[in-house]
């Protein structure tokens, strides 16, 4: 090794990637290999995006190699580039386990908390957060709501605390240890004009010759569905696929056509939204949430604690979901009986 490379490490250190990079320089690297993309980088990490491609030239710079392959369809780490991300990952790993570590040595005063949920999560993942804050206000918490898929590949990543799924399918796959809590139902809907809405005990084979709107292909609640139909034989008319519970919503009420979806979707405008649960055989579908983490993850005392608050809080969120399924029933129940009335009324 010659003088001049000796000059770059002191102490062990290597002091020239020390004086000339910089963390936000390798996080703006990390993102842009994880997602893909230099946009959704800057998106994630509230960017512009010519900032996120200037810091990425800078650290190339250092570097003294190219770390990314943009000649084809997408962004791909080169060899230099692939070692680079593993190494970063080893940093960014390290500094959140010192983070709990200092966290576990404070107490529960401070510390912070990363959760990753499924986008049907996010009717009620807020407002438990909220409750745990209220009586941990020193934590800063992390909240990314996102698909299915882009959850597994976050686990993968090691890039959150803890997680809420809507099933454990892949739990020995992702190596993953499992809570279940709370009721997670699976309701038909419709808006509250249609004709449906009127009938109780609806069948299957009379549900299936309405147009459904679907989430895409791969959603827990499609699978679940889809199971259901197969077990009876039949096949739905899917008109459209959505990757938005809220789109689903307004297209249902647009009287596109019906959906199954979580009836945590209707928390917040109740019986008294657009939106009308039908009364159909088979439903509600009878799902579980799932909170996890990786079986080889050191949990801090502020995670064990959101753990232990969020598995406690099961009698709440189970209640408020029986609570507004009664609702929809009761308001079925009287529909029907003024229906009757009415009809008794035009006989005499």
């Amino acid at each position: 090794m010659t003088n001049k490379d000796n000059s770059r490490f002191k102490g062990g250190l290597p002091d020239y990637l020390i004086r000339h990079t910089t963390f936000r320089q390798m996080q703006i690297f990390e993102a842009i290999v994880r997602l893909g993309s230099f946009t959704r980088a800057a998106e994630e990490l509230f960017l512009t995006q010519p900032t996120v491609s200037t810091q990425l030239k800078k650290l190339t710079d250092v570097i003294d190699m190219p770390l990314l392959d943009q000649s084809g369809r997408g962004i791909k780490p080169t060899e230099a580039g692939e070692e680079l991300y593993r190494v970063v990952r080893q940093i960014f790993d390290a500094l959140a386990d010192l983070d709990s570590h200092i966290a576990g040595l404070k107490g529960l005063q401070r510390g912070r908390l990363r959760l990753g949920v499924i986008t049907t999560a996010k009717y009620f993942a807020p407002e438990m957060l909220g409750d745990f804050c209220r009586q941990y206000p020193g934590v800063d918490i992390s909240l990314k709501v996102t698909n299915r898929q882009r959850i597994f590949e976050r686990i993968q990543n090691n890039e959150d605390d803890l997680y809420i799924l809507g099933q454990a399918t892949k739990s020995k796959e992702l190596n993953l240890c499992v809570y279940p809590f709370a009721r997670n139902p699976l309701v038909v809907m419709a808006a509250r004009n249609h004709p449906l809405c009127k009938e109780s005990n609806i069948s299957i084979e009379r549900l299936i010759q309405e147009p459904f709107i679907f989430r895409e292909v791969g959603s827990g609640i499609r699978d679940a569905t889809m199971k259901l139909f197969s077990n009876h034989g039949v096949m739905p008319n899917v008109r459209m696929e959505l990757g938005s519970n809220e789109a689903i919503k307004h297209s249902v009420v647009g009287g596109l056509g019906i959906a199954v979806l979580s009836l945590h979707t209707l928390v917040l405008e109740g019986t008294d939204g657009p939106v009308d649960v039908l009364d159909v055989e088979g439903f509600p579908i009878e799902r579980k949430w799932y909170l996890a983490h990786t079986r080889n993850k050191e949990l801090s005392p502020i995670t064990r604690a959101f753990l232990d608050f969020a598995i406690a809080s099961e009698p709440v969120i189970t209640e408020k979901m029986n609570t507004l399924y009664a609702k929809f029933s009761e308001r079925h129940r009287e529909s029907r009986d003024r229906g009757e009335g009415n009809k008794r009324g035009r006989g005499r």
